[in-house]
């Protein structure tokens, strides 16, 4: 039960990891920036100078500035999981999920510009709670449209804003959500087709050696049938690496299907995990103490519903797949 134990513990580690970063996303003083300073502390008089700049370029390069480093990794990770079956599916998926990786990285996520900030401004209204009139981004010098965040990655104001998502090297708005939505649905799809095919594998490897119905002689010279955790233990002694990937492919499927799943309820609703975030832990944008305004903001209208700009299931679906665009005023 030796590889049994091993995959436990691989397991609730990662695990445990997940739960660590939900809980302590978004955070400044979290028990890892704890960790993390001590370990500077200690270490910093024995660290080189010149090592200690590259590592903070580093990291300052790879979370806080655009690169595709994150793009290269994500492509040799797909490539190390399909060769190792010839089957035409998973080649298939492959391609699908290239072409919509692709389309997530290279469409324009809707940026907010001088030439088409007039148009997008009446997009959405404005709720008075999250997105108020009349704001404008420090950055780009632009009037804010409703639902629209300035990104500090690529250093641009996004309209229908959702996130910024490392793995494509770009931002998620109103004009790229339905390709990052289809490109979730088939990595999900991809994983769950390879994890089939490989316990496929390993279940005919189990028919053929008869395993199913063998015997063996335990610790006390009795004979036992070969039950189920037999059979486990001895894909583990047979092929570990196998046994391995189809738990990681398994875990990557449930971990990749929770986190599509959670982007179609958001579509469904019409709102964006951006909104979904700070609308956990509301604060107004005039009133809040790090605000530069001046002034109280209006008094926030009472509305009925909980997500202001849902329209029904049907016209929030269309609106992800059928952006609505600037309004153009035709020159006179």
């Amino acid at each position: 039960m030796d590889f049994l134990t091993l995959f436990a513990i691989y397991v609730v580690l990662v695990l445990t990891c997940i739960v660590l970063v939900c809980k302590y996303s978004g955070q400044q003083q979290t028990p890892f920036n704890t960790l993390f300073n001590y370990i500077v502390k200690v270490f910093a008089p024995i660290t080189p100078k010149w090592l200690q700049k590259f590592s903070q370029w580093t990291l300052h390069r790879l979370f806080h500035q655009r690169n595709n480093m994150f793009i290269y990794l994500h492509i040799l990770l797909e490539e190390m999981d399909t060769t190792l079956t010839s089957l035409s599916v998973p080649y298939i998926l492959l391609a699908i999920k290239n072409f919509f990786f692709y389309l997530c990285i290279k469409r324009d996520p809707g940026t907010v510009t001088k030439r088409k900030v007039a148009g997008q401004l009446h997009i959405y209204p404005y709720d008075r709670r999250l997105f108020h009139p009349g704001v404008s981004c420090p950055t780009c010098q632009l009037v804010k449209p409703a639902r629209s965040k300035h990104c500090r990655l690529c250093n641009r104001c996004v309209q229908r804003f959702d996130h910024h998502c490392v793995w494509v090297n770009n931002c998620i708005g109103a004009l790229n959500t339905r390709y990052f939505l289809l490109y979730l649905f088939s990595v999900c799809a991809m994983a769950g087709d390879i994890a089939l095919l490989t316990a496929d594998m390993l279940l005919h490897a189990v028919l053929r050696s008869g395993l199913l119905g063998a015997s063996y002689i335990d610790e006390y010279g009795e004979q036992q049938p070969a039950g189920p955790l037999f059979v486990v233990q001895h894909l583990f002694l047979t092929f570990p690496r196998i046994v391995f990937m189809l738990g990681f492919l398994v875990f990557v499927f449930f971990l990749l299907a929770g986190y599509a799943l959670f982007h179609s309820y958001l579509a469904l609703v019409n709102q964006t995990s951006n909104e979904w975030y700070k609308s956990r832990g509301y604060f107004c944008q005039h009133c809040h103490p790090t605000s530069t305004a001046d002034h109280l903001c209006s008094p926030a209208p009472d509305h009925s519903k909980r997500y202001y700009y849902s329209r029904g299931l049907l016209r929030n679906l269309g609106e992800i797949f059928f952006p609505p665009q600037p309004v153009q005023k035709k020159d006179n």
